[in-house]
């Protein structure tokens, strides 16, 4: 019986698998951590190293308070910077006390504390530089934001990180980067537990607007969750990862399909419902991703998260680049609903023509 249901599962791939394709953006144009129109000059300027448009990107962002394209800037010209410094340090030369080339090297400094051995010891010789750059920031969430990772990582107790919190809401109460930093700290593999994250990813996403990425917090609390539990059993536990999973489904339908806005949160569902084996849904999230694959979840986390799967996982190991495991994820997604779909629908005869003698 087990052969045979292997040979029709084949036959159904072999049939439906070219047809799903369809609907999912070629490998060759899905690209990984694209940045956006004001973004992309920017990161070509810094590596000639030119600073110019870096500084000016954040300075606009920052007086527009665009919070959350400002925070995204700061985190991706940190990653930038990791590799190629040179414009960074030019910068910090022309202007020793500029806020945004400080809070970019900043956030550098807490990126290396975090990759190293000696990590908490490490992050707490930055506390001085960390708290500086938050305190001289009035409006600004992103500071804060940063300054919730840093006390995550240098295990600063609750009463620090209420402090820190409380400062972060009170200059951008929906600032969805200081959410997840939240969430991470309070959950297992932060200081915390796995119900405290969900019951802060659950009130949080129940108080957000329709359209605000916070509404997707729980799909991040369910991520943490199986990354410390994977294979996580019991009917409590299977609803609150579906409950996680449907309110970020409906966030993402709110979005066109392609938009590099929701591109973070949608790869996040797309992983959990992999996790879930909810196939034909993982399937349809790949289609609204579009080209828009994230490193994250799909490449090693730098918080200590093992680069292959742990056991229980429904995705299989393999390489540790992020884009190859993305498209690999998705084309096993495509294989999975294939080889579920039948070979011909009831009534309407083989291949879901029109009964026998159908055209």
């Amino acid at each position: 019986m087990s052969m045979f249901r292997a040979l029709v599962g084949a036959a159904r791939s072999a049939r439906h698998a070219p047809r799903l394709a369809a609907g999912l953006v070629p490998d060759d144009d899905v690209l990984l951590d694209a940045p956006d129109e004001r973004l992309a000059p920017a990161l070509v300027a810094a590596a000639l190293a030119d600073p110019e448009p870096a500084a000016k990107l954040l300075a606009t962002a920052r007086d527009a308070a665009e919070w959350e394209d400002r925070d995204r800037y700061v985190t991706r010209l940190a990653v930038f910077a990791h590799r190629r410094e040179d414009w960074l340090l030019r910068w910090l030369s022309a202007a020793p006390r500029d806020p945004d080339a400080l809070l970019v090297t900043a956030q550098l400094a807490v990126r290396r504390a975090w990759e190293s051995p000696a990590r908490a010891e490490r992050l707490r010789e930055l506390d001085p530089l960390v708290r500086r750059i938050a305190e001289e920031a009035p409006r600004d969430p992103v500071p804060w934001r940063l300054a919730l990772d840093h006390a995550r990582g240098a295990q600063a107790g609750p009463d620090v990180f209420e402090t820190l919190w409380a400062e972060a809401v009170r200059r951008s109460p929906r600032h969805y980067g200081c959410h997840v930093a939240a969430l991470k700290y309070l959950s297992a593999q932060g200081h915390g537990s796995r119900r405290a994250a969900f019951d802060f990813a659950e009130r949080a996403a129940d108080d957000a607007a329709p359209d605000s990425l916070v509404r997707a917090l729980p799909v991040r609390a369910a991520h943490e969750a199986l990354r410390v539990a994977p294979g996580w059993d019991g009917s409590e536990p299977a609803a609150v990862l579906d409950r996680a999973a449907d309110r970020a489904l409906a966030l993402s339908a709110v979005f066109p399909a392609g938009d590099p806005w929701p591109a973070g949160v949608r790869n996040v569902l797309a992983h959990l419902l992999m996790e879930r084996g909810r196939w034909v849904e993982a399937l349809e999230e790949f289609g609204r991703i579009g080209p828009h694959a994230t490193s994250f979840p799909w490449g090693p986390a730098r918080d200590a998260v093992p680069e292959s799967p742990p056991p229980g996982s429904r995705l299989r190991p393999g390489s540790g680049d992020p884009l190859v495991r993305f498209l690999a994820a998705r084309d096993r997604t495509r294989l999975e609903v294939a080889r579920r779909t039948p070979l011909w629908t009831p009534g309407r005869g083989r291949a879901g023509r029109g009964g026998p003698g159908g055209h």
